[in-house]
């Protein structure tokens, strides 16, 4: 059984004021209907977001605010996650309550979609904040984080073409 550490019970307005942020967006040659087809299946995130092995839902569908998973990461990292917002569509939100670092005090992020003439646009942000030395590590990897997020939404990009295409 994994040790969780509980984290801050952050709400929407603090994803804007984290002490860390990324934020990046990619446009999709899909609906904003399949995108959210895509986020609300587990099996997709392993497919792009790499560092993600498994997603668990532990709420039944269907998903709203309230809603809970549990997502296990590389490296044995485990989130127990609640949503904050579900717009179908438009905006969905997340926050881990707990994690199995003790050095992640808070986390959350969030999914903005945009309807285009070729498909939607998707602006992901993440938000964190570090306890003790893990700050530093946040500084100083900030920057290979953030591409290693573009990466992963170049990965969303070929994952949805190739689902719905």
């Amino acid at each position: 059984m994994t040790t969780m550490y509980p984290c801050e019970r952050v709400d929407l307005s603090w994803i804007k004021t984290a002490p860390f942020r990324f934020s990046n967006s990619v446009d999709l040659a899909i609906t904003p209907e399949q995108l959210f087809d895509v986020l609300a299946d587990a099996g997709s995130w392993p497919q792009w977001a790499k560092v993600i092995t498994k997603v668990t839902w532990t709420s039944p569908k269907p998903y709203g605010v309230g809603t809970t998973r549990t997502v296990n990461m590389l490296g044995g990292l485990v989130g127990d996650e609640e949503f904050l917002a579900w717009e179908p569509f438009r905006y969905l939100a997340f926050r881990f309550n707990t994690c199995s670092n003790k050095a992640v005090a808070a986390f959350a992020e969030e999914y903005t979609v945009v309807e285009t003439p070729g498909g939607c646009r998707l602006t992901w942000t993440l938000a964190q904040k570090a306890n003790g030395p893990a700050r530093i590590g946040l500084v100083v990897g900030g920057p290979l984080m953030n591409l290693s997020f573009t990466w992963f939404l170049a990965n969303l990009r070929r994952y949805t073409d190739k689902r719905y295409h």
